[in-house]
């Protein structure tokens, strides 16, 4: 267990406390979760922790809550609620109606919080609805902001900076924000894990929960992935390399985005002449497998802005967006993050110093986005609020994500 506060112990606390849903954590294997649940189930009188990866307990969901109730003895009257956790259920086929049967009869019972390493509506075959029941949490890896300034914030931007450590920034960029191998920082550590990690991703998660045989070409797509981090899909590309079709491609694609390893964002096209509007960007969840280094770089301020947007629209801010600019004669922004519908600002990603881009002056006039960021890793830490600019300018990539999440 890795011992390091994480804004999601105060996030899932609160929802413990203030309402009656179930608390759904995703994310992707070792990004913290079970650690997370542990400390805040912690915090009750009782708690309970049943898995579906144990074969003992595997047969209490599948005989159905009554008897995960007479076991845990919830129908015995209790001075308190305890809290119970229910790891990788999404793994039972019957789930969404195993979890609406416990919930609406056990409601008043018990406090519940629900975890998987794939997205929780990946296996929806029909059922029953678990609509009302449930808020869900996006579990992600570490950030900047995370690291200097661990608690929540009642506002989407942190209006004061902070500095992140030397050793701390070089450890995240090098070893990933997944919490295991940042704190070792030790290159044998993180070789092996990745190894660990990417095993089971392929030969458990994805071999038996799909139905996906050609596991050995869908690893070859991954590595080809990891190489195209930052670039716009090319799925005929991919699908001669691979050789397998195109509509191929972007199925095994989707199963490993449901996987969290990797994501896509799309292009904005509201408003933009000839703006591109089928190519998604790829990146992956774990950006220390990225060995170009500017395309790192690009791919850690992805995973910035994702777990921004990720965070603002779970706790209720608004509706938020994460896409990029481009348009058919080659202008392009590397990020764009809507608020409401409504562009609000833009991130241009450099590793080095250079001349202010033309585009994110052009984009920022045709979207109106409130603010433009050239966001560039060599140059060192500013204490001062980059939001409070409104036109186009060049910040450090330290000081920018600190005011993130």
């Amino acid at each position: 267990m890795v011992n390091m506060k994480r804004i999601y112990e105060e996030l899932v606390l609160t929802h413990l406390k203030a309402l009656r849903q179930m608390a759904f954590l995703m994310g992707p294997r070792q990004v913290g979760k079970t650690t997370l649940e542990g400390k805040v189930s912690e915090k009750f009188p009782k708690h309970f922790y049943l898995s579906w990866d144990n074969p003992a307990e595997r047969l209490l969901f599948i005989e159905g809550p009554n008897a995960i109730a007479a076991q845990l003895g919830l129908e015995t009257i209790s001075s308190s609620r305890p809290v119970l956790v229910f790891d990788e259920i999404h793994k039972f086929g019957k789930w969404k109606n195993f979890l609406k049967g416990f919930f609406d009869k056990y409601e008043n019972q018990v406090k519940l919080i629900v975890t998987g390493s794939a997205r929780l509506n990946l296996y929806s075959r029909g059922g029953d609805s678990l609509m009302g029941r449930y808020f869900y949490y996006r579990v992600h890896p570490l950030s900047v902001a995370e690291i200097t300034s661990p608690t929540l914030i009642d506002t989407e931007i942190r209006a004061l900076p902070k500095p992140i450590t030397d050793a701390d920034w070089e450890a995240l960029l090098l070893f990933g924000g997944f919490p295991e191998p940042f704190v070792q920082r030790s290159k044998n550590f993180s070789t092996r894990l990745k190894k660990m990690r990417r095993d089971q991703l392929f030969y458990e998660d994805i071999r038996d929960s799909t139905r996906i045989q050609e596991i050995a070409q869908m690893e070859m797509l991954a590595e080809l992935l990891q190489n195209q981090a930052a670039q716009s899909l090319d799925y005929q590309s991919l699908s001669k390399k691979v050789r397998i079709s195109a509509d191929t491609v972007r199925r095994w694609i989707e199963v490993l985005k449901s996987f969290y390893f990797c994501f896509a964002i799309q292009p904005w096209s509201k408003n933009i002449s000839r703006s591109l509007i089928k190519e998604p960007k790829l990146y992956l969840w774990d950006w220390s497998l990225v060995e170009n280094r500017g395309q790192r770089n690009e791919n850690f301020v992805a995973s910035h802005l994702l777990k921004a947007v990720h965070l603002w629209n779970d706790r209720g801010f608004g509706e938020y967006g994460l896409y990029y600019l481009r348009t058919k004669e080659k202008k392009e922004v590397d990020f764009l993050v809507v608020r409401e519908g409504k562009p609000w600002f833009l991130v241009e990603v450099k590793t080095g110093p250079s001349g202010l881009s033309k585009s994110l002056g052009y984009f920022q006039k045709i979207t109106k986005a409130q603010h433009a960021f050239q966001v560039t890793f060599d140059l060192p830490y500013v204490d001062a609020n980059c939001f409070a600019e409104h036109q186009p300018i060049i910040v450090p990539a330290k000081t920018f994500l600190s005011q993130l999440v």
